[in-house]
């Protein structure tokens, strides 16, 4: 007698939350609602699902409310989709955090147009308040993935939260640094929670799952179109305190958050790289229009949390990576000239005068004692 007892509560508590979800669903499918209508909504309404009742009067009477959204939601009658939708949220384990709970990030709620609530796999905290944005090139180089790893496995170092987008390349690595360091790190999608996007990072898209958060806007099912990407963008920028952008071309979509974070009141940070390489020609950019040049995640610090920057530095310091006193003079000289970045053998058989075969020797000698890391196409960097 016990169990049917038990399986109705369960059904009864379950049938509660989804009738609480089901009316933040149906605001994100007005007709003519869009986000930053929404925002006028919520400022309006101390409860903004009060919206999908309201009389015509109490609609226009929302300061800048326009016409399409009051007869959107006059004549909403989407309820079976919204019924479906829940059916699938359920299925997949998926959580809706509405725009009026507490577990939605307080600084996306201030921007101008923030969704009427997150699809969350993982989970949202309040230790997410010291968040930094990091994001780049698809096809980034050895430099922006090392740069990548140095200042987010530093952030997260420091309880910094980093969020990105989880596409390949930078945000890729940026996530990676973050979970590897045993930081937090939350990637919001250009498609829905249980779209998992590239394919190729599904590992990564579990990691972040146990150890921070996957979030979007977007309904369940939703591919990862284009269109769908630089609205995403402005949750990245929305969500942090700064954004920094590691290699850029002149088109890339991490100009699109820069641009945000910039209407968002957010600080932007700009890593510098190779002169005229065409990953730099975005970076290089936001520099000369104001942004921070970032070298160092004490460059990122100093600006957002001042009080931390001893912290910073100390971490950084035992990253100088140490010649053990038994290599030979000519191994001293090669070091050095792999400490500034990744060099392609043939720079040092230039730079050095050494032969190429005494070049190759030291090389892999250096390789073996753990003080150097090859990389693809024959070019080498300091292990730090």
């Amino acid at each position: 007698m016990t169990e049917p007892l038990r399986h109705s509560a369960s059904s009864l508590r379950k049938t509660t939350q989804q009738d609480d979800v089901a009316p933040w669903l149906a605001l994100g499918r007005v007709p003519g609602l869009g986000s930053a209508s929404f925002k006028k909504l919520a400022d309006y309404f101390a409860d903004p699902t009060r919206a999908l009742s309201a009389s015509e009067a109490e609609l226009r009477a929302v300061p800048g409310l326009e016409r399409p959204a009051i007869d959107g939601l006059r004549s909403f009658a989407g309820w079976d989709d919204v019924r479906a939708e829940l059916g699938k949220i359920a299925a997949a384990g998926v959580s809706i955090v509405p725009y009026t709970a507490p577990g939605y990030p307080a600084r996306l709620r201030a921007i101008a147009d923030p969704p009427p609530f997150l699809y969350a796999r993982g989970q949202l905290s309040g230790e997410d308040e010291k968040l930094i944005a990091v994001v780049g090139s698809r096809s980034a180089s050895a430099y922006g993935l090392r740069i990548t790893e140095d200042l987010c496995g530093g952030l997260a170092s420091l309880g910094f939260t980093v969020v990105s987008g989880m596409a390949r390349g930078i945000d890729g690595a940026a996530h990676q640094a973050a979970l590897n360091a045993g930081g937090r790190t939350i990637a919001v999608l250009g498609s829905a929670v249980d779209v998992v996007y590239p394919p190729e990072h599904e590992s990564l898209y579990h990691r972040i799952r146990a150890q921070g958060a996957v979030i979007s806007e977007l309904p369940m099912g939703t591919p990862p179109i284009s269109f769908n990407f630089p609205a995403r963008n402005r949750l990245i920028s929305g969500l942090a305190l700064g954004v920094a952008v590691v290699e850029a071309t002149e088109k890339s979509g991490s100009l699109i958050t820069a641009a945000f974070a910039l209407e968002q009141g957010r600080e932007v940070f700009a890593v510098p790289g190779e002169a005229g390489a065409s990953r730099s020609r975005g970076t290089h950019r936001l520099i000369r229009q104001g942004a921070k040049l970032v070298e160092r995640v004490e460059d990122i610090i100093e600006e957002i949390a001042p009080q931390l920057a001893g912290r910073a530095a100390a971490r950084q310091a035992p990253l100088q990576p140490v010649l053990p006193a038994n290599v030979s003079a000519e191994a001293r000289k090669v070091f050095e000239m792999v400490l500034s970045g990744p060099v392609q053998i043939d720079e040092v058989i230039e730079n050095s005068g050494l032969s190429p075969a005494k070049v190759s020797e030291v090389l892999l000698d250096l390789e073996i004692r753990g003080v150097l890391k090859q990389l693809p196409g024959k070019r080498f960097r300091a292990a730090l």
